[in-house]
C-alpha cells in the first residue's frame, strides 16, 4: 500500500531549510508540500511578492532543493487552519511534529494510508492553536544534550517512518 502524505511547512523561517525540505519530499515521495504563516516559498505564476523579493528567496531555496522544486507538487497559503480544515475533510490524518506532554514517540505511530505532518519554526516549533488543531502530536525523542533536531532533518525521519512503517 503506497501512502498518500503531505507536508504541511508552517512558518519556518530559513529558505535553506524550505530547500532541504522540498528536496527530502521529494526524495521520499511525498505528494505536496503547502508552505503556511511566512514559510518562504519558491517562485509561482502571477507571484504577489515584489519580483527582486521573489527571485532573491527563489535563489536561496535552489542552492538546497537543486530542482527539486520543479518536479514536486506545492501552494502557498497565509492561514494554516484551512489547509488543515481541507485535509481533514479529505480523510487525512493530521500530525504535528513537536515536543509536548501528550506526544507520542515517533517509533509506536503506525501512519494511516492518508497523512499530513506538519513541522513548525526551527526555535519556537509549533503554537499551541496548531497543536490543538492536529490528531496526533508526534515526537522524536532526544538522548543527547540538544534540545531539538533541525526542523527538516525531524522531518525526514518522520517521513521516512510514514513511508515505510
Amino acid at each position: 500500500m503506497r501512502r498518500n502524505i503531505v507536508v504541511i511547512a508552517h512558518n519556518l523561517r530559513s529558505a535553506h531549510n524550505v530547500g532541504s525540505l522540498i528536496r527530502t519530499c521529494e526524495g521520499l515521495g511525498v505528494d505536496k508540500i503547502f508552505f503556511t504563516g511566512y514559510t518562504p516559498y519558491p517562485q509561482k505564476p502571477r507571484d504577489v511578492r515584489l519580483p527582486h523579493i521573489s527571485r532573491k528567496i527563489d535563489k536561496q531555496i535552489d542552492k538546497t532543493a537543486l530542482g527539486a522544486q520543479d518536479g514536486l507538487p506545492w501552494d502557498s497559503k497565509e492561514k494554516i487552519g484551512g489547509v488543515i480544515k481541507a485535509l481533514s475533510e479529505d480523510g487525512y490524518t493530521i500530525c504535528a511534529l513537536e515536543q509536548a506532554e501528550e506526544s507520542t514517540p515517533l517509533s509506536e505511530f503506525d501512519a494511516p494510508h492518508k497523512v499530513a505532518l506538519i513541522i513548525g519554526n526551527e526555535v519556537r516549533g509549533l503554537e499551541k492553536e496548531v497543536l490543538d488543531k492536529a490528531d496526533t502530536v508526534l515526537e522524536i525523542p532526544m538522548f543527547g544534550k540538544k534540545e531539538s533536531f533541525n526542523a527538516v532533518q525531524a522531518a525526514a525521519m518522520a517521513l521516512y517512518r510514514m513511508r515505510f512503517h
